[in-house]
């Protein structure tokens, strides 16, 4: 399709025999009037398929309570943390808010019902959600799990079976990382990304988005901007392995993969073995006020022997009859077959959302959810929530963090000022 008028000069009297045309919404369509069924032309003026959003969650409103049930046949109730309503202590927009924990130390478990269930098919799979950790994080987790089929969710936790598992996990310094876990059909499974994925650890909101697509690869993206992508049997073990080693072949007993020897032509130098480990120091000089009647004879202090070399051992050559390291030769595994439907997740549907976690230290606040079967409804998304509040947000956390250091900045110069006045006085004590 063109823009109608750019064809204006190319009336129906003009045209060529069995070329007819159709206009639509200012779009010309030229077609071959004699070739095409009247379903193949309406297929082609048809728009894209409309995307479908399966769940979203802004949490925007005083019955989000209604909609999310808490786990309460989890664990004991002393061991867990409530969620609270709020924008937090930074935001873009004081009315838009999201779910915060609020205990230290504590187990975590809310799950809501997705407005439609998701059966992988011939569309994307698109989880998104925002995370703010206010409490500088040292170890957590704020990963979002998409559910399959009849879910309890008063028992819901972290036995409870799950199709995906994405999003930030926080644990001391070195265990910083977005989880993507995907539940295998083949395998009865799930599976971790093999490679780790980064996270943001600072104390901002951002956006994470995971894609699976049908043609069996993903991608990952935080705040819009993708951080990892590539093909499923690549970065996940839903596959065997397309080779194995030959369970006929094995190592030969005469196979030498020794590289070095003892030298048979070095001898152990005569009178080896009698050279001492330590020996007096010969610098040392018995003390002027030693006395021999009080203090017993007198021994110089020992010292290590610099002509001691350790026990002798033969120097190494190269080895005449070495062969190099032995290879298990590898054949194509039997068992071994691509799997077209590894991105099928939710095969059997995906039917609730739900944080299930542990945090030591709380503070972590999640908003603006959606699942949908379209990357772009999920990018417009974002531009209406995350992208319309972060600017907001970054003036309010600087403007608090530049308060807060002037004001640890005051108290430091207090205390410089009272340490002074205390050096003052011992200064006149002494007058």
């Amino acid at each position: 399709g063109v823009p109608g008028d750019q064809y204006e000069y190319c009336s129906p009297r003009e045209r060529p025999a069995g070329i007819g045309y159709l206009v639509t919404n200012n779009i010309l369509f030229l077609f071959a009037t004699m070739k095409f069924s009247v379903l193949a032309t309406l297929s082609l003026i048809a728009g894209p398929v409309a995307a479908e959003i399966y769940f979203k969650e802004q949490f925007n409103d005083n019955d989000w309570s209604k909609r999310w049930v808490e786990s309460s046949k989890w664990k004991p109730k002393e061991e867990m943390g409530k969620f609270e309503h709020t924008a937090g202590e930074w935001y873009g927009d004081k009315d838009d808010k999201g779910i915060q924990t609020s205990e230290d130390a504590r187990f975590y478990g809310i799950s809501a019902k997705m407005d439609k269930t998701f059966t992988s098919g011939d569309k994307e799979l698109v989880v998104q959600y925002s995370v703010k950790h206010e409490q500088n994080l040292d170890c957590g987790g704020a990963y979002i799990k998409l559910l399959p089929g009849k879910v309890d969710q008063a028992k819901f936790g972290g036995d409870t079976p799950y199709s995906v598992m994405f999003g930030p996990d926080i644990c001391g310094s070195s265990n910083k990382r977005t989880h993507v876990i995907l539940h295998s059909n083949a395998k009865d499974e799930n599976l971790l990304v093999k490679k780790d994925v980064n996270t943001e650890t600072d104390d901002l909101t951002h956006l994470y988005t995971l894609v699976v697509r049908p043609d069996n690869t993903f991608e990952v993206l935080i705040d819009n901007k993708s951080v990892r992508s590539g093909k499923l049997d690549d970065e996940f073990d839903f596959l065997p392995e397309k080779e194995i080693k030959d369970p006929d072949q094995s190592k030969p007993d005469d196979w030498v993969d020794q590289a070095k020897i003892p030298d048979p032509e070095d001898k152990k130098p005569d009178g080896y073995d009698d050279i001492p480990e330590e020996i007096p120091d010969p610098d040392a000089s018995k003390p002027d006020d030693w006395d021999d009647e009080d203090d017993g004879e007198w021994e110089a202090p020992m010292i290590d022997n610099p002509d001691f070399k350790g026990p002798w051992a033969p120097k190494m050559i190269d080895n005449p009859d070495y062969k190099g390291k032995w290879v298990h030769p590898m054949i194509p595994n039997p068992e071994y077959s691509y799997d077209d439907s590894m991105y099928k997740v939710c095969k059997d549907g995906c039917t609730h959302v739900g944080f299930e976690l542990w945090q030591v230290k709380t503070g972590t606040l999640f908003d603006d959810i959606i699942v949908t079967d379209s990357l772009e409804e999920a990018q417009k998304f974002a531009e209406e929530t995350f992208f319309k509040k972060s600017e907001g947000e970054k003036k309010m956390y600087d403007k608090i963090q530049e308060e807060k250091n002037e004001a640890e900045m005051a108290e430091m110069g207090d205390m410089d000022m009272g340490d002074d006045l205390d050096d003052l006085d011992g200064f006149e004590d002494e007058f």
